[in-house]
């Protein structure tokens, strides 16, 4: 849920704000005539890109700009692209790359001052472009970070367009209500000309960085869903284009209004429980129905064991599922169970330092832990060569200890058992898999399954047939 989001990420809100017009005024009845946003397309910048995957076979990795390398800018990402490429990804997320504002600043990136520029933090446009060419070139997919609930206080909307902010009956600019977002000002989405203006600006950057997609920051519940609808009808609209669309958000409307992806907040807490709170493995079979309502065949939930929020807030990986091993046994289930798995920055470096707001001194350590690289790497490489794994529909046989599940596609079949227990655990074969032999998906070489299977402590089993 929402609800598991700590109070200091500055990029969305904690509470349902249903309420949140309530006694507040859109508009005072003497704000200036807003004048409307140019809708020009810009020149586009190079080639799209034709390799983007269909959204039911991406795989996302989440680039933290100030703590990805040690200069934290574009040129860092640029000269590793090759190791990113290397684990087994094929979608590059980077969080936002706009100016931050000043005023009442705490220097949150998500905290938008100009959302038609780059930060000189990170580089310049060209040094974006070279970046996103060279994702290009090695297969990978590029999406940005999109702010569109909020900017910061020293827009220039806000003096142009103040009829375009949520006010008070003075008509003073409100942050988001019942939130400790102080250094941002909510945008009001009764503005069809504020609608209009920042549909172009998304739109802007499939020409000008040539990027092919957005992940869409707080998406819930604040921004109505027939704003999104206008914006993904807009952006489906640029046929030279491919984009993946992520919903930050759980909402069912979002995939009706066109997302191809939600976010898995539950399945999160629901990995924490486990592996953190001895919850049982079978309150995770739940989530891959609940978290799927309104989804058609092709459009996912994005599951993942860290990002960027939760990392600060709650602990690294390490520290949550009880070290390296428990941390890729959660990492099993997120990827494999259903959905569209999911890898932070530092993550596959077994980092045990978080990455706190507003993510300036902590730097990602590269080159350690090459033996938790490498269990990525085996287990994406898998993942990519099994149909069933990919693309099949998940049929559990979990207990309370274990997270087991077949998935099958086509020919090709898979039988997942994860122990989430931090102690050797016995798991009862139920019959329907009793007696069958596979193949190591992971090790190679045959296996039978037998009645009872022995698995070590955060141990998990990948076979094939």
């Amino acid at each position: 849920m929402l609800t598991l989001r700590t109070a200091f990420k500055h990029s969305r809100a904690l509470v349902a704000l249903a309420g949140l017009l309530i006694g507040c005024k859109p508009a005072v009845p003497d704000a200036p005539t807003p004048v409307a946003p140019t809708t020009a397309t810009p020149a586009q910048y190079g080639t799209p890109y034709a390799g983007v995957p269909n959204r039911e076979d991406a795989v996302i990795y989440q680039v933290n700009m100030r703590a990805f390398s040690q200069n934290g800018n574009f040129a860092g990402v640029t000269a590793r692209l090759d190791s990113i490429k290397a684990i087994g990804v094929n979608v590059l997320y980077l969080m936002p790359i706009y100016p931050v504002g000043a005023l009442k600043s705490v220097n949150s990136p998500y905290c938008v001052k100009d959302y038609t520029a780059v930060n000189p933090e990170f580089g310049t446009l060209d040094d974006l472009r070279t970046l996103v060419d060279g994702a290009h070139a090695r297969g990978l997919t590029v999406m940005l970070d999109w702010v569109a609930n909020h900017t910061s206080f020293d827009h220039a909307w806000i003096a142009a367009h103040p009829d375009w902010y949520l006010r008070d009956g003075a008509g003073n600019i409100l942050s988001p209500p019942n939130t400790t977002y102080t250094d941002v000002a909510q945008l009001n989405f009764s503005s069809a000309p504020m609608r209009l203006a920042m549909i172009a600006a998304m739109k802007s950057w499939v020409y000008t960085a040539n990027v092919d997609g957005f992940r869409c920051d707080y998406s819930d519940p604040v921004i109505p869903p027939d704003f999104w609808k206008q914006a993904i009808d807009t952006l489906r609209n640029v046929k030279t284009h491919k984009l993946l669309l992520l919903a930050e958000g759980t909402r069912s409307a979002n995939f009706t209004s066109g997302f191809d992806y939600n976010f898995g907040f539950n399945f999160y807490g629901a990995l924490r429980n486990v592996y953190g709170s001895n919850g049982a493995a079978t309150s995770l079979t739940l989530l891959n129905t609940s978290e799927y309502v309104g989804a058609n065949a092709t459009q996912q939930v994005v599951r993942y064991t860290t990002n960027h929020d939760v990392n600060g807030s709650d602990g690294t990986p390490v520290a949550l599922y009880g070290g390296n091993a428990g941390a890729m046994s959660a990492f099993v289930i997120a990827s494999c169970f259903k959905g569209v798995p999911f890898v932070y920055n530092g993550q596959e470096a077994g980092m045990t330092a978080p990455i706190t707001f507003p993510f300036t001194t902590v730097k990602v350590q590269w080159g350690q832990h090459a033996d938790v690289k490498r269990a990525y790497q085996q287990l994406l490489a898998t993942r990519a060569a099994s149909p069933a794994l990919q693309h099949g529909a998940p049929v559990a046989y979990s207990t309370n200890d274990v997270c087991a599940f077949t998935k099958s596609a086509g020919n090709d079949q898979a039988l997942v058992l994860v122990n989430v227990r931090n102690a050797p655990t016995q798991y009862a074969v139920p019959a329907a898999l009793a007696n069958t032999t596979w193949t190591n998906a992971l090790q190679g070489g045959s296996v039978t399954v037998g009645t009872q299977i022995l698995l070590p402590a955060y141990g998990y089993m990948i076979l094939k047939k």
